[in-house]
């Protein structure tokens, strides 16, 4: 692998870190945003926010993965 291949799989290592902190970021937010409205969320909003952490959650492993994958080859 020559200098400009690790210099684009750095870039791209680093892409991918910071989307995969902002999905954890915005998981962790929602299950916040759970605990301090607690009852005072309708059932309808619980599912929404707990829908919305899975899919954030879900894609932060999904940047993981790939820079994972990235890493081993």
């Amino acid at each position: 692998m020559g200098l400009k291949d690790e210099i684009v799989k750095g870039v791209k290592d680093v892409k991918d870190a910071i989307a995969e902190a902002t999905h954890r970021s915005n998981a962790e937010a929602e299950q916040v945003k759970r605990d301090v409205a607690g009852d005072q969320m309708t059932p309808g909003e619980k599912v929404g926010s707990v829908a919305n952490q899975v899919k954030e959650s879900t894609q932060a492993s999904y940047d993981e993965a790939k820079r994972n994958v990235r890493d081993a080859t």
